[in-house]
């Protein structure tokens, strides 16, 4: 058996553009419809920054990096050994579990094709889905 390189914490229901959501963005649709208690807010606005200040953001180095008609179905995975990034999504996962918001957390050796990739994560398109043009 492969050993998991990989993590990722995903919603359970596809999102309009077909993919799984991602921990951050289901939370930060909580937090856009002001559904967030204050506490909550305040945990989600303060990790949201440390996880900015502390890790690259692949949309700045790359703009099109999720953009569907270049990389379709494309969603970031978590290196296994960012583990200080990885242990601060429970805080997270806590948040989407009192909004009854279900995520799981997958492991894989290989997720997809890499389309960006820093010390801390990968973006990949999973197998299976469509090339762009």
């Amino acid at each position: 058996m492969d050993e998991a390189l990989y993590v990722r914490f995903q919603g359970t229901e596809r999102h309009p553009r077909g993919h799984f959501p991602g921990v951050f963005i289901l939370a930060n649709e909580l937090a856009a419809q002001g559904k967030l208690t204050e506490e909550q807010y305040r945990f989600w606005r303060s990790n949201n920054d440390w996880y900015d200040a502390n890790y690259p953001n692949p949309t700045h180095v790359d703009p099109q990096v999720y953009a569907p008609e270049v990389h379709p179905g494309a969603v970031a995975w978590f290196k296994a050994s960012a583990v200080d990034l990885i242990r601060r999504v429970d805080g997270y996962l806590e948040l989407l579990a009192a909004h009854a918001v279900e995520c799981r957390r997958l492991e894989a050796a290989n997720p997809g094709r890499i389309v960006y990739e820093d010390e801390y994560q990968v973006v990949v398109v999973p197998e299976g889905e469509p090339s762009a043009g």
